[in-house]
Parts: structure tokens; C-alpha cells; sequence
């Protein structure tokens, strides 16, 4: 989106510029932030004509690259859980609680390759298990587009690489289940075809940038706090780590979204007589998210979310949401709704204020919204800003307007309108 935007975006910058340069005032106003570093970072972009450039890039990518992306994978997981519940509404309620009750919504507020990486492994995963049971793709299709997602992880992260050997070893026992036996070299092969372009593209990133097509960026990477540790901050898994990841009051799993504890639960209501999910499908995605849990606590630089939210689990989101809404299913509905609530207000609250390093953690964001009021980060940057852009915000801003706009907009799209009759008929 930003490359098709760009030619519009660099006009507004050189306007700026210009009109910057004939001006009388050349110094940067003052960035109202409780952090020096953002402060001086703010003064530098504005002296070079990229304050105004970063943030129609955060704003593009935002609205035109990650809101998109989540929401279709909303869809997906509509779709997924109609088809495993055979019911549209439980379908649509739990789907919309995965998009707003999950640092999902939080995560979109940023060009987040973290949750990206975990909705296009998803769409893998799904693709595989093709629970529609549909001919519409063919195998040779379906483990093609498996492979492609397993090796697009990878080039997002090289924690995707964890998505990829369990998409791998998931379609080969998928294969043998299904009475492939005799394939499941050719179905394997497809499936490492799928994951050339994108490793490939990997490769060719880091013979770029670095003259090296195999070593990761982090092996030239300069000294930084825990760099000693292990090869360059990996090392050897950590118990502090694997504890911190799960339940850390800043950025932990299952703090940040307490609705995904339900998919610890899964292995103990999933009787045979009840179950709603393959066996099969339930422990590969368990099987990841161990794994992926085990990886991160071998990164030493996951202590570093202290300052961003949680964003090194986001991949595991759908893959636990799946689990997690067959146990919410079984739960009565007074107990859902009131978990839902909760949920609810922890997750907007965190998307309006995304500090959770001061305070309380991510107790803070939910304090400052109940104290303070309605945020939206958009409108708290400008309101820091001097000059022409904070004078607008000067006396405090509310997102209250943009909200009733949008309620507006969005009840208009789904609200059943009838045709308009008259005398001469149908309007």
C-alpha cells in the first residue's frame, strides 16, 4: 500500500519542506512525551521533513495493510468455527471476540510482522485440514499453499520457522491419515516446493543487505544489553523466560489475553464422545505452541517487550483461539459473557493505551481509560505535538465523534433496510 501511496506522500513531504524552509521558525516545537528519547527522536524527524512522512506511513500501513489482514483473518475464523460448531451465531460471536477480546485489535494498531506471521501460518494450517472436506483446491493445491505460508513465516521471522516444521510434519501425518500412504513423498515434496519463493526471498534479503545469504541479520547485529548470551541473546531455553512469556504482568500470554487460558483446558473437556475438534488437528496445535513457547525462551531479547505489550507469542493467537472457544462453548453463559466483558475491556483499553512499561502494566492502560477517558493513539500523538498540529488539540482530545461516526457507518452496512414505497412505487 505504501508503494502504491508513495508518489502522493513524498509531494505532502516536499510541501512541507518548503513551506517549512520559508518560514521563520526553524526549530522543532516541543513533543509533549514522558520519554527523552522520543522527544529527541520527534525533534530529528521534524528537522528533516519526517514527521510528517512517518506518520502517514504509520497511518497507511495501519488502515491499508494490517486492518485488512486481521480482518480477513476475522473471516477465516468465522468460517472455520461455523463449520466445527454448524452454527452461524456461536460462529459469529466467538469470531468477533477473537478480533476484540485478543491483543489482536492491540497488535493491528501497529505494522506488526508478529501477527501477521501467525494468521498466514493459520491459513496453512487450515488449508491442510480443509474441515469443509471441499474439492474446490486440489491436495496437490492445498499442500502447495501450506508450504507457501510455512516459508512466507519464515521469511517474516525466523521463529516462523517453528510454523513451518509443524505444518511440515502436520501434512505428512495428515497424509498417512487420510490413506496416502503411498503419496506422502510426493504430498511432502509438494509442500517443499510451496517454501521455495519465500525462503528463497529470504536468501536473496540477506545476500543484500549483508553479503551472507544464510546467516541471520542478528549475527551482525552490534553489542546490545544480553548480545553475550548464547549466539548473539539465543541461548539455551531460560525457566525466567518461559515464565515471563506465559504470565509477565507486562506482556505475558495469558495476561495479555486471559480468554487463550481456556486452551490449557482443552486436553481435559475434549472427551471422544464430545469432542469437536480431530485429535489430530487439537495436538499439532498444542504441539506448536509448546514449541514456540520452548523458542522464545531461549531469546533472551523477549525481555524487551516490557516496553511494547506482548508481541513475540502473537503468532499462536488463531491457532489458541480455535481451542479455546470449544471450552468456552461448554462453559454456561453468564460465566462466557462475564469472561467476554473482561476480556473485552482489557484488550480496548490496551489498544487506546499502549503503555505498559510505567505502573501497574497492562492494568495501567486500563486504569488511565477508566480515569481519563476514551483514547485514540492516533489522536494522543497529535495532541503531543506543538505548533500548528497540537493547537488543534490544545484543550484535550476525545475519539468519542470518530466513534459514534464509525457506529454509524458500520449500522448502516449491516442494519436490514427495507426498500422506501410510494405511490409510484419502489424507491
Amino acid at each position: 500500500p505504501y508503494f502504491l501511496l508513495r508518489p502522493i506522500t513524498d509531494r505532502i513531504v516536499e510541501k512541507v519542506r518548503a513551506s517549512r524552509s520559508a518560514g521563520a521558525n526553524s526549530e522543532p516545537p516541543e513533543y509533549d512525551s514522558p520519554w527523552p528519547m522520543a522527544r529527541e527522536f520527534y525533534k530529528e524527524s521534524w528537522r528533516r521533513g519526517f514527521d510528517i512522512k512517518f506518520g502517514m506511513v504509520a497511518m497507511i500501513t495501519q488502515i491499508l495493510c494490517m486492518a485488512p489482514s486481521s480482518a480477513l483473518a476475522v473471516v477465516l475464523m468465522f468460517y472455520l468455527l461455523r463449520r466445527i460448531f454448524d452454527a452461524d451465531k456461536p460462529a459469529l460471536w466467538l469470531s468477533l471476540l477473537y478480533a476484540f477480546a485478543t491483543p489482536v485489535f492491540f497488535r493491528t494498531g501497529f505494522l506488526n510482522h508478529n501477527l501477521m506471521l501467525g494468521h498466514i501460518a493459520f491459513v496453512g494450517f487450515v488449508a491442510i485440514w480443509n474441515p469443509w472436506q471441499s474439492t474446490r483446491w486440489s491436495i496437490c493445491a492445498r499442500y502447495i499453499l501450506a508450504g507457501v505460508t510455512g516459508g512466507t513465516a519464515v521469511l517474516f521471522d525466523y521463529s516462523g520457522g517453528i510454523f513451518l516444521l509443524g505444518l511440515f510434519f502436520y501434512a505428512l501425518v495428515k497424509s498417512m491419515q487420510q490413506g496416502h500412504r503411498s503419496e506422502i513423498i510426493k504430498h511432502g515434496f509438494w509442500f517443499f516446493l510451496g517454501t521455495l519463493p519465500p525462503v528463497f526471498l529470504l536468501w536473496f534479503y540477506q545476500w543484500a543487505s549483508f553479503g551472507n545469504p544464510f546467516l541471520p541479520g542478528q549475527h551482525w547485529m552490534p553489542p546490545v544489553e544480553w548480545i553475550e548470551l548464547g549466539y548473539q541473546g539465543f541461548s539455551a531455553p531460560q525457566l525466567e523466560l518461559f515464565l515471563s512469556l506465559g504470565f509477565d504482568y507486562r506482556y505475558g500470554l495469558f495476561t495479555s489475553a486471559p480468554l487463550l487460558i481456556a486452551a490449557l483446558l482443552y486436553p481435559f473437556f475434549n472427551q471422544k464422545t464430545h469432542a469437536r475438534l480431530p485429535q489430530l488437528e487439537a495436538r499439532t496445535v498444542l504441539l506448536i505452541f509448546f514449541s514456540l513457547w520452548i523458542f522464545f525462551s531461549c531469546v533472551n531479547y523477549t525481555r524487551l517487550q516490557y516496553n511494547t505489550g506482548i508481541r513475540y507469542m502473537t503468532p499462536i493467537f488463531p491457532f489458541l483461539f480455535v481451542l479455546a472457544a470449544v471450552i468456552l462453548t461448554r462453559l454456561s453463559t453468564m460465566m462466557v459473557y462475564f469472561i467476554s466483558v473482561f476480556a473485552i475491556t482489557e484488550s480496548w483499553a490496551l489498544a487506546m493505551h499502549r503503555d505498559v512499561e510505567r505502573g501497574l502494566g497492562l492494568l495501567d492502560p486500563m486504569a488511565t481509560v477508566f480515569f481519563g477517558g476514551f483514547k485514540l493513539p492516533v489522536l494522543t500523538v497529535l495532541s503531543r505535538m506543538g505548533g500548528s498540529y497540537g493547537e488543534y488539540f490544545s484543550n484535550g482530545v476525545s475519539p468519542i465523534p470518530i466513534f459514534l461516526l464509525l457506529a454509524a457507518i458500520i449500522f448502516g452496512i449491516w442494519y436490514p433496510f427495507k426498500k422506501l414505497s410510494g405511490n409510484t412505487g419502489n424507491v
